[in-house]
Order: C-alpha cells, then sequence, then structure tokens
C-alpha cells in the first residue's frame, strides 16, 4: 500500500520528534494547500470555495454609480462635491497575517498509532506556513508548553517559515523559570496571540485542546471576533476509543521502566470511554459553532494533507489556481 505524500519517507526518530529536514521538505506540497477566501457574497468577493473570509478589502477607486451596485459602497464625500452618485471600489489586499498557535504541551507527547500528536502538529503547522509563504501571506505565530513559550512576529516569504520551523524543532528543548499548569498555559499562549494578532488576521490554533477553561474560551471568543479562526483538533486512535479486550503493555517515551497495563476486558468500560471522547468532541464543535470558528480533526495516523484540504473546502489533489 503506497503511503500518502505527506507521510512518505518519515525516518522514525521523525514520528516521534519534530524533524527539520521533513517539514522543509512540505514545502513541495503547499501549492496543494492554497489558503483561499470563502463563498461568493458580493461582486467585490473572489470565485473560491473555504471556510474563512480570506484577506481584507482596501480602498481602491471611486467611479459613477452604477446600477446594480451596493447602496453601502455610495462614495458620499465625491457626491457631496460633485452631486453626481459615485461607488466605491474595492480591491483584495495583495497579503495578510497567517498566525498560527501551536500546542505542545505534555499532552502532545503521545501515540500509539501514526506518528506522535506533536509532530503531527508541527507537521500542520510547517504546511500552513509554506502554503501562507508561497500565496504572499506574513506568518507568525505563538508555539507553547508547560515549561514555555516562543512567539514569532508576522514576516515574508521563505526566511520566516524556516524561522519558524526552526522554533517548532527546537521547542521541546526550552524551560522556563516555573512550570504551568496546563490550563494556565493554554490560557496564556490565547492572550499572547490576542496582543500578536491584527484584526483581520487568518489564525490557526493546532491542539488536542485539552484543559481549557472558561478564561480561555473567552480569548477565543475575543478572537473570533476580529479574525478568521480554524482549529484543528489532533487526537490518536486509542483516545477515541479503546483497543479490543485484552491487557496491553504502556509506557511513556524512551522510559521503558514505567511500564503500566492497560486493561480493556470490561465492555462497559470501552463504551464509556468511547462516549466520553465523543463527548469531548460534541462539547469542541459546539464551542467552535457558537463562536464561528471551523473544526477539522486530525487523527495520528490520518493523511495530514488530505484532512486539511477536506476540511477546509477544497478539492482533493487541485492545486493553487
Amino acid at each position: 500500500m503506497v503511503k500518502p505524500a505527506s507521510q512518505q519517507q518519515l525516518p522514525s526518530q521523525a514520528l516521534v520528534l519534530p524533524d527539520t529536514t521533513s517539514l522543509i521538505a512540505l514545502s513541495a506540497l503547499a501549492r496543494r494547500l492554497p489558503l483561499k477566501a470563502t463563498k461568493v457574497r458580493s461582486q467585490m468577493s473572489g470565485a473560491y470555495n473555504s471556510p474563512f473570509k480570506g484577506r481584507g478589502m482596501e480602498f481602491d477607486e471611486s467611479r459613477p454609480y452604477q446600477p446594480g451596485d451596493e447602496v453601502r459602497n455610495l462614495d458620499w464625500r465625491i457626491m457631496a462635491r460633485s452631486g453626481k452618485a459615485h461607488t466605491k471600489l474595492f480591491r483584495e489586499e495583495r497579503e495578510r497575517p497567517v498566525l498560527i498557535c501551536v500546542d505542545d504541551r505534555m499532552a502532545m507527547n503521545f501515540a500509539t498509532q501514526g506518528m506522535f500528536k506533536r509532530v503531527m502538529a508541527a507537521r500542520a503547522a510547517s504546511l500552513l506556513a509554506w502554503s501562507a509563504a508561497a500565496h504572499g501571506d506574513r506568518l507568525g505565530g505563538v508555539i507553547f508548553s508547560e515549561q514555555a513559550h516562543q512567539e514569532q512576529r508576522p514576516g515574508r516569504g521563505k526566511k520566516a517559515v524556516l524561522q519558524w520551523i526552526q522554533r517548532l524543532v527546537n521547542h521541546h528543548q526550552l524551560t522556563g523559570s516555573e512550570k504551568m499548569e496546563p490550563d494556565s498555559a493554554f490560557r496564556d499562549a490565547l492572550a499572547r496571540l490576542r496582543r500578536v494578532a491584527k484584526p483581520g488576521s487568518l489564525i490557526f490554533l493546532i491542539s488536542d485542546f485539552r484543559h481549557m477553561d472558561q478564561q480561555s474560551q473567552r480569548h477565543l471568543q475575543h478572537l473570533s471576533r476580529h479574525h478568521d479562526l480554524v482549529a484543528l483538533y489532533i487526537y490518536d486512535v486509542i483516545e477515541q476509543s479503546l483497543p479490543v479486550a485484552g491487557i496491553y503493555p504502556v509506557c511513556p517515551a524512551d522510559q521503558e521502566h514505567l511500564q503500566r497495563q492497560l486493561d480493556t476486558r470490561d465492555r462497559k468500560r470501552r463504551l464509556e470511554y468511547a462516549a466520553q471522547f465523543e463527548q469531548r468532541v460534541d462539547n469542541m464543535k459546539l464551542l467552535c459553532r457558537r463562536l464561528h470558528i471551523h473544526f477539522i480533526a486530525c487523527a495520528t495516523d490520518d493523511d495530514l494533507l488530505t484532512q486539511l484540504q477536506k476540511g477546509l473546502g477544497m478539492k482533493i489533489g487541485v492545486g493553487a489556481a
């Protein structure tokens, strides 16, 4: 069976920790993930079809009114001077900030199939970064964990992407003055994102969204008022449902001496476990729907590119126009 393009030839170590070479190689797939604008809403809108508004509109010029022009776009200043109706014309801004918020907390250091959640998050963040650069957008973002955070101001081109990838690769090695609780780390990251983001930004949140308290939700609510948000929910299949009845050894990565046993012989427990995951996902979907945040789910053994293309409403295998 041929592996998807976004998962081919990954060395075993690159499935556990983000790898510079593998993340740079994703640039070849960027053209297949164009970050375009939303459905047509007026004659000014581009003929695109994806879940976010896209770049903002900036004033270009005014021309005499024509039947069918939007009344709200009338240029009242010129009308006052000339006595004739004029319409403002707008054009799509050539660039916009694309901000990526990446969760690298301890819970992301996990997988039973595919790659670790933190690796899937880093690959998603890199692929989106390459796409933003390829389409002339400015790239910035926040990477956070219980130990440390990193912040990158929006920048242009390949240089900004390479700086971003280096942050993703090195983040797990960073330590702060004191360790934060998981919910505090999430809350602090969203607060920082609010300070960095300029109105009209496109923001991707890549996380398993655990330990998200009420204050974090308020930060999300504020961000959703001024920006386009996409939530990429990363999960491992064993978080969705326990394996078939049996006893399984489990241990942290590279710490076999801490091995424990997972007992899945109780059918009732397996059903309750699956129901709890489904409830968590439903709650997250409900929150996203209420705040107008676009929701995409991706398992650690999924093909990342395909999931992003499907989630953003793109035709599979079709490059940017």
